[in-house]
């Protein structure tokens, strides 16, 4: 990590951080996200019935805060994730979008950390 890039201790007061909507292909996904050199971390809540309107390449940490999905995956395959659960990927070794039937808020981090080694 270069001195650029380099974050000191802090703490994140998410109710000073504002949502903002971004609709799927049904229901709404409403994030909350703090940006740092080479890392974005984020409080994504998705509404009922909630369907992502793409197919994602990008790497993730996601941690189930409360509630549960499903991560759908190019491939066909399918992961139901619960409170508690986490699931890792780094970029562009899956598409993979989100669905949500009764809601589920999530803790996502994503950064320069989950690029394969050789595109680094």
């Amino acid at each position: 990590m270069n001195e650029n890039s380099a974050i000191p201790f802090q703490s994140i007061d998410w109710l000073s951080v504002p949502k903002v909507e971004y609709k799927g292909e049904t229901g709404s996904a409403f994030w909350q996200t703090v940006q740092y050199p080479g890392l974005r971390v984020r409080i994504v809540e998705y509404t009922k019935g909630y369907l992502a309107d793409h197919w994602c390449q990008k790497g993730h940490i996601v941690h189930c805060l409360d509630g549960e999905f499903v991560s759908e995956l190019l491939d066909g395959r399918i992961f139901h994730s619960i409170k508690g659960d986490t699931y890792v990927v780094s970029d562009g070794l899956s598409s993979h979008r989100s669905i949500s039937e009764n809601g589920v808020k999530l803790l996502i981090i994503d950064g320069d950390f989950l690029q394969p080694s050789e595109s680094k």
